[in-house]
């Protein structure tokens, strides 16, 4: 493998989205490199960091009618019964859900839990308080999913954050999904909720680390008893 090729390989593709994030900041460098080396260098590191934000690597994604993966990279901030927003139709009573809280150091491309049809899109403006927040679920500007599946129905919402502005969709009401793919992602910080069927089985713990299509968050067809977990 030539050297060229061996750098190649190592590089993480940037998503589409952060394009215009990155020339811009080209741009900006140049000038202030023009104007004064020293703000040159500030805006070269944050363009540095805008094209890590942007990141869209490959992942490896587990494929079995069931398996429920995490739908973003992150930490695994909560994990409780909670009543699930209403646009998403999944009823009245409280249902498991599992939140995942990025930085603005994660991936922050979505990903299907599932394999299904995705039943609901919904957009929902709102204000901007911090995601790691419980209120966020409520309060801030989401995009939500309904994903109806063999096994039953998946919710999704996906969650602006303190920081966040805009959040994208790469999928579009009665469209077929794969589990791991891309369905969307939200810029600059932020939380994805994922509400589950009652009586599921969790196999992750509140504090663990998600990587988005490659985590298993639950197994609809397990009969394993609930997994216990340690801190060390």
């Amino acid at each position: 493998m030539s050297m060229l090729a061996s750098i190649r390989a190592q590089l993480v593709p940037v998503h589409r989205e952060g394009l215009p994030f990155i020339g811009a900041g080209v741009l900006i460098t140049l000038f202030l490199f023009w104007l004064w080396s020293p703000l040159g260098w500030i805006a070269f590191m944050t363009t540095l960091w805008c094209a890590f934000f942007f990141r869209d690597p490959e992942r490896v994604t587990p494929i079995r009618d069931g398996i429920i993966v995490a739908p973003a990279d992150g930490r695994v901030s909560r994990i409780l019964n909670a009543l699930p927003p209403a646009e998403l139709g999944l009823g009245e009573r409280p249902l498991p859900r599992v939140s995942i809280f990025m930085s603005v150091f994660d991936c922050h491309v979505n990903r299907s839990p599932v394999a299904g049809r995705i039943e609901r899109v919904i957009y929902h403006p709102g204000a901007f308080v911090s995601a790691d927040l419980d209120k966020a679920s409520e309060s801030n500007e989401r995009n939500s999913f309904v994903i109806t599946t063999s096994a039953g129905r998946i919710g999704l919402v996906q969650i602006a954050g303190l920081v966040a502005r805009r959040i994208v969709c790469f999928v579009r009401q009665g469209a077929s999904v794969g589990a791991g793919e891309r369905i969307g992602m939200i810029r600059f910080g932020s939380r994805v909720d994922v509400y589950l069927p009652d009586g599921v089985r969790l196999l992750v713990a509140e504090g663990q680390t998600a990587i988005a299509g490659e985590t298993i968050l639950a197994d609809l067809r397990s009969a394993d008893p609930q997994r216990t977990f340690r801190v060390g």
